[in-house]
């Protein structure tokens, strides 16, 4: 019967799905659009925003502006789609910008660019949820003092629907994504029909001053338009989640992801410019904080850019602007499904080479990478209650990583180029390959030049925060391989070793009373026939001791039961002492210490019982020479358990590993815990 926690699992994230059916999982592009373009279609509601609070620091007459920049992220990101499309076609294995910097450039390249990204995907999930709730406190201002908890809510829905599946989560998104899509085209095709009859369209903000900070001028105006570029070049994160999702598309994956590529670079770039020209056209008026605008009523924050042009394009259809409104929000809700695809996939290849814990590489139940699923989701919500769910304090910190990555995944593909060129005399696939390089070459100098300019504009406003971030992971990954590494060289046996049979084998059965457990530790113990066979115990109590003594006189057990004296009560001191002194003495001997255990099936019992022998079992662990086993007496509260999760803890029994439904038997109710 199958257990209260597996039920919940199987109604929460559906039943397992099987090996051999992983690939009923690969998507069709009409699938794959949503789920690896949502973060970048996303960005079109809050990128123009991001350009426009940067300027109004130098007043509303700087607004003018916001076009050239809006067309120069335009520009950027037409290179960055090129680039991109000869990743997918070169390397379609999934690894992405890592696998392309650790092929052609060397390790730390491609660790460089594996932190850069796992810093990324987590600031999308945080800078999605949290212009998300935001858009959602435009149209409700009710829930604007509750954004945190409404944004890790958000964070926790994604999860679980994640964790059903990648397959499932993007027939799910479906939907979503196509109606942000329809309905901001919808908003711009409106728009120019009403402008086209001579219609004034104002957002309600278009009367407010703005109080600038100060004069722009000269190399000033110039750092300040450069910064608002790189503000609006948050248009550009999640370009590069297609080639990491390469695998996922179905046959043939790379023309698949090329294509899709494309339509993600023109759905976006017209999007995107749309709605910073409404954004001039209906005079919107946005500050980084409520206190620099003047004329916003008492009480009452700012609506975000996306929700205001809504309102003044639809202003004579109101239900309109709700929906763009809902939108919106609900597409950067669902925008953390990209870096929900993104992470743990990287996470797996980099597992998979030693750089993150292993646990990372396997899949779960549902095929999904379940382990990185929850680590990116534990990260941000710890990010976003950091922030407190403030989209302006985390946007700085979010270009760092992924122009990182692109710079230096477009050099590797200048030096993959490079060397196939060498090997490749074929003049038609010579022409491919140099043109595909210019591709490349042109998307490094230009992603080196954002890089450049975001770090000189950015830096001290948090994009600090991102490096040191992309450096203590780097270090931390360098650790966990040179970990691993440093196992596989001492596990790894000499060419002419071979087992060798230890001289003898003294073995100790653990004995607190004499029960069912004890007797089949006993007979258990007897049957491996060890050299020497002593059963233990630890004087405690004289009483009980001296009933121990006579009890197993009277039932003529045929083994010599030992007495460790304890003054001070402790019970693992003394056998450790005991067992420590038989390694001294017979250093080439083998002891092996059985433990009787019995198995509860309830919680509650669990807390009934002290844990002496699982305290002793793991301090037995680090002594040389020293073999631990369990032998578990399984009660009948233990038939509750579901059969495959019981035979789970008794094989951990056997195997000397800690069970969390194995009690204490040896020690329970007469020995002490230390």
């Amino acid at each position: 019967m199958a257990s209260i926690s597996d039920t919940t699992k199987r109604i929460l994230f559906g039943r397992a799905i099987s090996s051999d059916r992983l690939g009923e999982t690969l998507l069709p592009k009409r699938i794959a659009l949503p789920i690896f373009a949502s973060d970048a279609l996303s960005s079109v509601a809050y990128a123009t925003q991001e350009i426009l609070i940067v300027l109004a620091l130098g007043g509303v007459a700087l607004y003018s502006g916001a076009i050239w920049a809006a067309v120069a992220v335009a520009v950027v990101m037409v290179v960055v789609v090129l680039s991109y499309r000869q990743n997918v076609h070169a390397y379609p294995s999934g690894g992405g910008d890592y696998e392309v910097a650790t092929t052609n450039l060397g390790s730390n390249f491609g660790l460089t660019v594996a932190a850069a990204l796992l810093v990324d995907y987590i600031l999308t999930v945080a800078v999605s949820i949290s212009s998300a709730v935001e858009n959602i406190a435009s149209s409700f201002p009710s829930l604007h003092e509750h954004r945190v908890p409404l944004a890790i809510a958000f964070i926790v829905l994604i999860t679980l629907m994640n964790l059903r599946g990648v397959r499932e989560s993007g027939s799910i998104f479906a939907i979503p994504v196509y109606a942000f899509m329809f309905s901001i085209i919808t908003m711009l095709i409106w728009a120019a029909v009403r402008i086209a009859s001579g219609q004034t369209l104002l957002a309600e903000s278009h009367g407010y001053q703005i109080t600038p900070t100060g004069q722009f001028t000269g190399l000033a105006l110039a750092f300040l338009s450069l910064r608002a570029f790189t503000s609006g070049c948050t248009a550009l994160t999640g370009v590069e989640a297609i080639s990491n999702g390469v695998p996922a598309f179905r046959p043939p994956k790379s023309k698949n992801a090329a294509t899709t590529l494309a339509l993600l670079g023109g759905i976006a770039i017209t999007m995107f410019i749309g709605v910073t020209i409404l954004a001039l056209v209906t005079k919107v008026r946005v500050t980084h904080t409520d206190a620099d605008i003047v004329g916003l009523p008492v009480g009452q924050s700012q609506k975000t850019v996306i929700v205001q042009v809504a309102q003044a394009v639809f202003s004579n259809f109101p239900i309109a602007a709700v929906i763009v409104a809902l939108a919106t929000a609900l597409i950067l809700v669902l925008a953390a499904n990209t870096a929900f695809n993104g992470f743990p996939v990287l996470g797996s290849i980099l597992s998979r080479d030693g750089f993150l814990p292993r646990q990372l590489h396997t899949r779960g139940d549902r095929l999904a990478y379940s382990n990185g699923i929850i680590t990116l989701a534990v990260l941000a919500v710890v990010l976003v209650w950091a922030f407190k769910a403030e989209v302006s304090l985390l946007i700085p910190l979010y270009t760092v990583g992924v122009f990182v990555s692109f710079t230096v995944s477009q050099l590797g593909m200048i030096k993959h180029w490079t060397r196939l060129l060498k090997a490749e005399s074929d003049s038609s696939a010579r022409a491919k390959m140099i043109r595909s390089r210019i591709i490349n070459t042109v998307g490094f100098a230009m992603t080196g030049l954002v890089l450049t300019i975001v770090l000189v504009t950015k830096f001290t406003m948090g994009a600090w925060i991102a490096c040191v971030a992309m450096t203590v992971l780097f270090v931390i990954m360098k650790a966990i391989r040179r970990h691993y590494d440093r196992v596989a060289a001492e596990l790894k046996p000499d060419e002419d070793e071979s087992v060798v049979l230890p001289p003898r084998v003294h073995a100790l059965v653990l004995v607190s009373k004499i029960h069912k457990p004890t007797l089949r530790a006993l007979s258990y113990a007897r049957a491996t026939r060890p050299t020497v066979l002593e059963a233990v115990t630890v004087a405690v109590d004289e009483e009980e001791t001296d009933f121990l003594v006579s009890e197993w006189a009277r039932r003529e057990i045929p083994v010599t039961l030992t007495i460790l004296n304890s003054p001070y009560r402790e019970v693992t001191r003394p056998v450790l002492d005991y067992v420590k002194s038989l390694t001294r003495k017979s250093p080439r001997d083998l002891v092996t210490v059985y433990i009787p255990e019995y198995v509860v099936g309830h919680w509650w019992e669990q807390l009934l019982h002290n844990q002496s022998a699982l305290r002793l079992k793991g301090r037995l662990l680090f002594t040389q020479g020293v073999m631990v086993v369990s032998v578990p007496w399984q009660l009948l509260s233990s038939e509750r358990i579901d059969p495959d999760a019981l035979d789970l803890a008794a094989g951990a029994a056997r195997k000397g590993e800690p069970a969390e439904n194995l009690a204490d038997s040896w020690s329970d109710s007469t020995h002490e815990t230390d």
